[in-house]
C-alpha cells in the first residue's frame, strides 16, 4: 500500500510545489495502475465502473469527502454506472503531491 495515505495535503505551494516530471513518474509508480497520467495537461485520472447507480454515487460521495477532509478538490464526470476523477493542482500550474496522495487515498477507499 502506497505510503502517501499517511500523508496529508498541505495548499501551501512552498510544501506543495509543481512537481517535474521524474518526480510524477516516481509517484505514478506508487497508485493503482489504472491511474492515467497526462503531463501534457499536468493531470492524473482514473475511470471507474460499477454495478449501479447507488454504488457510482456511494464512490462519487466518498471522494467528496476525502477531498473536503483534504481540502484538496477533483474534477468528476458521474453517469449511471461510471464515475471518472482527474487531479491537478490549479494554484502551483500542474501535478503535486496533494494529487497522488488524493489519489493513494481513493485507492484504499476501493480496497
Amino acid at each position: 500500500m502506497s505510503e502517501l495515505i499517511n500523508r496529508q495535503c498541505n495548499n501551501d505551494p512552498e510544501f506543495a510545489p509543481k512537481l517535474n516530471n521524474n518526480e510524477c513518474e516516481d509517484l505514478i509508480s506508487t497508485i493503482d495502475k489504472d491511474w492515467n497520467m497526462d503531463l501534457s495537461a499536468a493531470t492524473i485520472s482514473r475511470r471507474l465502473e460499477f454495478q449501479n447507480y447507488y454504488q457510482t454515487f456511494t464512490f462519487a460521495n466518498s471522494v467528496a469527502w476525502i477531498a473536503h477532509t483534504q481540502d484538496h478538490h477533483p474534477d468528476m464526470m458521474i453517469s449511471y454506472k461510471k464515475c471518472s476523477v482527474s487531479y491537478t493542482t490549479h494554484s502551483v500550474g500542474g501535478l503535486s503531491i496533494n494529487d497522488f496522495i488524493c489519489a493513494a487515498r481513493i485507492d484504499a477507499l476501493l480496497r
